[in-house]
Order: structure tokens, then sequence, then C-alpha cells
């Protein structure tokens, strides 16, 4: 949100330190839980205590360094005290954010699942797209509106309306918590997932049969299911060799260590198989965080409209989250092209989770391949005006060149996002879908340290002989349009990767679900 009152040098760069640590963990959370595992209050609770925490870092003047001295330049740095105070707000807004995140999406989506029946496809994606458009909304509603407040009434109000708020959220989540399903706990999943590992690895040399009848397996209480043929070498985790040493007088396993259940072999194979397609999705988000090179692009554009309003360089972004939430996403593919084609064809059309992010892959392609002509342009027109030593010089060029790569890559992100999180949530078993609905996330922030490690190699091979950097400061002096086609090679040759993956995956548990129109009854 900012720093909450003035600050220079190395206190300004402790407090950025701070923020980029609370971002890191809010990102990727806590942990991979189960729904029910998280207690959604205490986590809500703990957020806005953090928040209230850094709201009175704005109103207790002791709490932070102060001003620093204009007629000197000199700045005060931070006491440890109030280092201390700083991540301890963070942390408690990292913590509590983290166990919320990573297991909303999953715990929303099992108050829906039995409602739905044979109709969960069609509930379960527009349940997903309407929580990624909220996710959006609040964003633009937080860089809009509460910026404005900020600037106007100052940061004692503009931190106080989010503390309110989270405060409100936590309380109507409680009231609410008797009438939410809950479902059973699995607190060893990871630990069961190690077994399997090492029970097959132990059993190596166990050669299985090629019919699976003619083994012996370690089943489940209540479970029938035989193990599948895909990563068949993970099977042998659940042969019984002896049933004598390998099982208790009541069926169990002697040592989970070296004998596991179908079940547990399956859970894993699960998440094997999901791997390749998971690890798809990083370039795509190496594209989708290249949100700062619009700004410095937009920044020497004419933003312009009429003959006294402006547009920001900052607030382009917004353009990628309307795109995303509110007029394409929610209000022409959710409510009218599927419903629309719906009717047509006599039966409800969906657009499988892996067929949308296919598409969402080849928008963002297209995307850096738009996004580097325009820049291409923008760039050419700068040295033929002469100002290829300023970069703040605003050229004869509308900033609207900017808002197809805009909508293109909020278009990709709308379309792969949605279909990620139903894709993982579809495929895992009930045991492990709070672990769906964390790897978009833990997708998103291996995707930035990738965008971070590319930049660099890019930056060092370009500077190679004394010549400029591709992604020098001066935006007219480098060459940000070669960057953006190096990002539309990757892209590229992730689609073939990704249609690899794709068919090596076969069929899914989506394709098997048969998906009847909305609002046909039906007798389950």
């Amino acid at each position: 949100m900012g720093v909450p009152y003035e600050m220079k040098g190395s206190a300004q760069q402790d407090w950025a330190k701070m923020t980029v640590i609370r971002n890191y963990g809010q990102e990727r959370g806590p942990g991979l839980v189960k729904p029910s595992q998280v207690d959604h209050p205490q986590c809500m609770t703990l957020t806005a205590a953090g928040m209230a925490l850094l709201w009175l870092t704005t109103m207790i003047p002791q709490t932070r360094p102060p001003p620093c001295d204009e007629s000197s330049n000199n700045c005060s740095s931070a006491t440890t005290l109030q280092l201390f105070l700083l991540c301890s707000c963070f942390g408690l807004m990292s913590i509590g954010a983290g166990g919320t995140r990573s297991s909303s999406l999953a715990f929303g989506a099992d108050q829906l699942k039995k409602a739905g029946g044979r109709r969960n496809g069609w509930i379960l994606e527009s349940y997903f797209s309407w929580y990624y458009a909220s996710c959006k909304i609040s964003v633009l509603i937080a860089s809009t509106c509460i910026v404005h407040v900020q600037e106007k009434m100052g940061w004692q109000v503009g931190f106080g309306i989010p503390v309110i708020l989270m405060f409100l959220s936590a309380l109507s989540f409680s009231l609410a918590s008797p009438c939410y399903v809950k479902l059973k706990a699995k607190s060893t999943l990871f630990v069961e997932l190690l077994q399997v590992a090492v029970a097959s690895y132990r059993k190596r040399h166990i050669k299985p049969s090629t019919e699976s009848s003619n083994m012996i397996y370690h089943h489940q209480k209540g479970s029938s299911i035989l193990p599948s043929e895909k990563l068949r070498f993970l099977n042998k985790a659940c042969i019984i060799v002896d049933p004598e040493k390998d099982l208790t007088t009541d069926g169990r396993a002697a040592d989970p260590w070296t004998l596991c259940t179908i079940n547990q072999v399956e859970d894993l194979k699960t998440l094997v198989k999901v791997i390749p397609l998971w690890s798809t999705g990083m370039i795509m988000s190496v594209n989708i965080s290249q949100n700062s090179f619009p700004v410095l692009q937009a920044n020497s554009m004419n933003r312009r409209f009429g003959s006294s309003f402006e547009i920001p360089a900052g607030s382009f972004g917004m353009f990628t989250i309307i795109s995303i939430s509110i007029i394409i996403w929610i209000a022409l593919y959710d409510r009218v092209f599927l419903p629309i084609v719906s009717k047509i064809m006599g039966k409800h059309v969906h657009l499988s989770a892996r067929k949308r992010m296919a598409i969402g892959m080849l928008l963002s392609f297209v995307c850096m391949v738009v996004t580097a002509t325009v820049e291409a342009k923008r760039r050419n027109l700068a040295i033929r005006e002469g100002y290829s030593d300023d970069s703040e010089t605003v050229l004869d060029m509308s900033a609207l060149w900017l808002l197809p790569q805009l909508y293109l890559i909020g278009f990709a992100e709308a379309l792969s996002a949605v279909a990620q999180n139903e894709f993982y949530y579809s495929e895992f078993p009930l045991s492990m879908k709070s672990i769906a609905s964390t790897l978009f996330l833990l997708e998103m922030s291996v995707a930035n340290l990738v965008a971070s490690f590319l930049m660099n190699i890019i930056d060092k091979l370009s500077k190679r002989g004394g010549k400029e950097s591709w992604i020098s400061t001066n935006i007219n002096k480098g060459h940000y349009d070669y960057y953006y086609w190096v990002l539309a090679g990757l892209s590229m040759l992730n689609m073939i990767y990704f249609l690899t993956c794709t068919k090596a995956y076969g069929p899914g548990k989506e394709d098997e679900k048969e998906i009847t129109l909305p609002g046909q009854d039906e007798q389950d």
C-alpha cells in the first residue's frame, strides 16, 4: 500500500524490504493443508490484527522513524523495536492471509459440490470464475478507491477502512460458520505420500505382474479399487508380499513405510501426473508478471484524453483488471457466450479446463507479439524525434496503443487462472483439494523467481561488449521489443510443451463427467 509517512534513505529501504517479505509470505501461504484444518475465523483475525497494528503506526509517532530533515536531507533509520513491530504486522498478515487464501477456494467449492449433483461441472466452473473475478474486483477497488481516500483524507483513514472491513469479514464468517459443510481433516497426508515413495523404493526389486488382478494389494477399508497402470513402479508400495508379516491381526499395515494402501498410491500418482501440466503455466505467469514495463511505456506516451483529463501511467494496469473480472470474463463469457451457445446447441456447452488453458497460452503468446510490435514502433518514434537520451519526454503517440496488449494478457490470465484451479480441483481426490487450490499460487510465486532470473540473464548477455542492455533504465536506449520477442519465443515453445504434456496425461476426470444443461431437472 506504500509507506504511511515520509521516509528516505535507509528507513525507506527497510520498509520496502519488509513489504517484499510480507508479499512473499502471503503468496505462498503457511502450507498446503486441508480446508477443514484451517480455522478461517482465526486466520482472518490474525490478518485483521496485523492490519490493525500497521494502522497504529500511522497514528502513533513513536512507532515509526521521524520524518526526514529536508534542509540537510538526513533521515533516521528505524529502531530495532520499530522494525520488530513492522515485522510483526507483516508476519501476522502473511500467516493469516496465507492460511485463508490457501484453503478458501476449496472450502467454497466443498459447499457447492453436493448441491450440484451431476451439474457440478457447470456449477464449479461458474464458481471458480466468480471467485477469481471477486479477487480482481477487490484489487481494483483497493488500487482506486482506497488509494484515493488515502491521498485525500490521510493514511489514518486509508489504513483504517481495510481494518474495519477485515474485522467485519471475520465476524460475518464466524456467525455463518455453523451452516458450512466441514469435511474431516486428514493431517497425515504428506506423511502418507512420503510413505508411498519410501515403500516403492524398498520394494524396487519386486516385479509386479502385468495383470493387476494376479497381485494381492492392500486396500483401504471399504475400498475395492485396483491400482492404475500409469506410473506402475509406484504400485509396488501396495503389494502384499507376505500377509502374515505385512499385516496385523486387524488387517492394517504392520509397517506403513513398507506397505501402503492403493488409495495412498493413487494420491501420489495424481500429484506426480499433474506436475508437468502445472509447470506449463509458469511461462504464462512470467508474461503476466511483466506489469512494470507497460508503466514505463505509458509514461513516455500521450495519456491525455480531451483538454484536461490525463490517465496516470501507473493506472493503465486497471484495464487488465477490468478485462479480467468485470467486462469480459463475467459479463461476456460466463453470462452471455456460454448461455447463448448452450441454447443454440440444445445442451450445455462446456470448454474443458485444459482447452481454456491452451487458449490462455495462445493469447499470452499473441500478447507478447503485440507488445513487442508496439514497443518497436514507440522506440523508433522516440529515436526519430531525437529523444533517445531522454526517456521522460512524452511522445506524440497515444497511450491507447497499449490497450490491446493489456486486454490480451487480461483475457489470457482469466482463462488460464480459472481453468487451472478448476482442473486441479477436479483431478485431485477429496483429501487433496486444498493442495489443488494452492498450486496456482505456488506457480505464481515460482514464476516471479523465474522472471527475475530471466531478466538477469538477458541483462548480462545483452550488455556484453559494452552495449546498452535490452532492459536499460532508459527505455529509449534499451530494446524492450527484443525482450518481448524472447518471451514470445518462450511462449511458443511452452505451448508445444503443454500439448505434449496434455497428450501424455490422457483423459482426465473432468472428461469422464456427464454435464447437463443448467436448470434441467435431474434424478440422482
